[in-house]
This record gives C-alpha cells, sequence and structure tokens, in this order.
C-alpha cells in the first residue's frame, strides 16, 4: 500500500509552529510566488521576508489580492540584488532559510557558492522528495538540480547529502536504503557510472559514507522492482526497496524526477542542501501542497542542522 500522500501531510503537520522558520523569499514578483508564501504563513511553518523590487513586489500583491503589509519587505534593484542580499542575510543568522521566487536557480546558487559564510564542508547538491502512486513509500531521488555531471568524490558528497536529508525526515530507527543507478547492473569498465557505483558501494564499506545500506550498479528496473531483480539473480538488501534513489548524472535525475511527476502522477518536493540554511525550490507546475512540502522539507533540514544531528 502506498502511504505517501499520508506521509507528506504529516510532515506538514509536524512543521506546523508557534515559532514559524524565518525565511527569505528571493524576487517574489509573480502572484503565484506569493500565494504559496500565504498559504505557508497560514499554516505556520514560515516566517517570510519578501526580497526584490519593492514594485514589483507590490503589483503582484495587487493582481494577487494578498495582503502583504505584514511581511518584511526588504527591497532589491534586481533579481541577482535579491538573491545577494538573502544570501547576506542568512550568511548573518537573520533569515534561517531561503526560497526561490521568480528567478533562476542558479543565480540562487551563485549567491550561496560566493558567500563563503553560506559554505560547509559538504558540496552543495539538489535532492526531491517524491510521492509516487505506483511506489510503496516516499522516495528520495538525487541529484536533478545542482550537480551536472559529477565525479566520484562529488557523488560520495551528494550521497551522504541525501542520506542526511532523509534522517532529518524519517528517523524512525530503520536504516535508509540507497540505490546507485546505472543503465545496467553489473560494472562495464566502458561505463563509468558502473564504475562510480561500485566504488560508492566499497566507500560506504570502509566509512567513509554513513548511516546508509547502499548497492549498485543497479539499474532502474531492478532497483524499483524485487520481481525484475530477482529475475536477474540479483541479491540485494536495497533492490525492490529503495529509500533513496542516486542517479549518475544531473540530466538522468532529472529526467526521471520529471517523468515520474507528469507521467506517473508523481508529487516532487525540491530542496538545496550542504549550505549552512536550507535551499527551498518550488515551480509554478507544483501543486500548493507540494510547494507547501517544500517548505516543510526546509523546516525539518534546519532542526536536523541546529540539533547536531549532522554537519
Amino acid at each position: 500500500m502506498n502511504d505517501c500522500p499520508e506521509c507528506f501531510e504529516k510532515l506538514i503537520r509536524s512543521c506546523v509552529s508557534d515559532v514559524p522558520l524565518k525565511t527569505a523569499i528571493v524576487h517574489p514578483v509573480r502572484s503565484s510566488d506569493l500565494e504559496v508564501v500565504n498559504e505557508a504563513v497560514k499554516e505556520k511553518i514560515i516566517e517570510p521576508v519578501l526580497v526584490g523590487p519593492r514594485a514589483r513586489i507590490e503589483a503582484a500583491s495587487k493582481e494577487s489580492g494578498f495582503n502583504i503589509s505584514e511581511w518584511e519587505l526588504v527591497d532589491a534593484e534586481h533579481s541577482h540584488d535579491a538573491a545577494h542580499k538573502a544570501a547576506d542575510m542568512a550568511a548573518k543568522g537573520e533569515v534561517s532559510a531561503i526560497m526561490k521566487g521568480g528567478l533562476h536557480t542558479d543565480e540562487i546558487l551563485h549567491a550561496v557558492i560566493t558567500n563563503r559564510a553560506l559554505l560547509t564542508e559538504r558540496r552543495i547538491s539538489h535532492a526531491y522528495l517524491m510521492s509516487i502512486p505506483t511506489y510503496h513509500k516516499p522516495v528520495v531521488i538525487t541529484d536533478a538540480g545542482v550537480n551536472i555531471a559529477p565525479d566520484l568524490d562529488a557523488k560520495a558528497e551528494i550521497c551522504q547529502n541525501a542520506i542526511n536529508f532523509w534522517r532529518a525526515l524519517f528517523n524512525h530507527g530503520h536504516t535508509p536504503k540507497v540505490a546507485l543507478l546505472a543503465a545496467v547492473e553489473t560494472v562495464n569498465s566502458k561505463m563509468q557510472a558502473t564504475i562510480d557505483a561500485a566504488c560508492l558501494c566499497k566507500m560506504a564499506e570502509r566509512g567513509q559514507i554513513t548511516d546508509a545500506i547502499i548497492d549498485g550498479p543497479l539499474a532502474f528496473d531492478n532497483a524499483i522492482s524485487k520481481d525484475a531483480a530477482d529475475a536477474k539473480g540479483i541479491v540485494s538488501k536495497v533492490a525492490g526497496d529503495p529509500d533513496i534513489i542516486m542517479a549518475p548524472d544531473l540530466e538522468a535525475a532529472n529526467i526521471m524526477a520529471k517523468q515520474l511527476t507528469f507521467l506517473a502522477n508523481a508529487e516532487a518536493a525540491g530542496i538545496i542542501l550542504g549550505a549552512r540554511v536550507p535551499i527551498i525550490l518550488t515551480s509554478r507546475a507544483d501543486s500548493i501542497r507540494t510547494r507547501i512540502m517544500s517548505c516543510a522539507l526546509a523546516v525539518k533540514v534546519y532542526h536536523a542542522r541546529s540539533t547536531g544531528m549532522f554537519k
């Protein structure tokens, strides 16, 4: 039975607080940006600080009918300026999260990675928490938004970020299972993804990646289906039951996530990990519930970091 929708609702409800997460909303110049902020405020998940061109934000407010008079507004000249001002606020501890508005993700990333106070020893990476109607539990898919063609060292960091992310959300007793995807499930010297997957498994054995059961290379069919794995004689604790699916590169992860969203009616709440504050990614194509879920993910990650669950 698929308990993903219920899981999403539980996670959202668990983030409702009398002290919502103070969040810089970067360049919220569209009515859709203000819509999700308004709903997150209603749910008591975030306390918004709008950062962007005042005139355009006020125009979006008038168009949408949302009253923003009680929300702090920091004027910025344009989207680049807004991104850097939001990053500066996060670096100074004035906000605890950053949320993408009407600008490109790479504008936010540039502002974050050029602000040394926001960097940690971890590589910045992207993760989706996905609710897939045909899969029996929520699953994390990484990295669909930041690292284009990661090498082995980068993949180890992306993997650890995803594990830490899963633990922040579901720290309830069992160890997460990570499937490392490739086109085939055997190591092939001509296919770098299979070599990297095998190396990552050995790194996990030696404690270089922690707190997870990792297996790969696995093709998508035998990663997600126990029957497919059994048909090929694959003996694996991960096959058919992964909590985390790690693609070999950004294009594979991005295509996979969008295929699941648009062909399998999956919901995908996105977040950027590895910085000192969580960075919330939303899309106008997302439902309100999914966008609220992205805010809830940031709350979970923030509290996990602040309580020392991971660095």
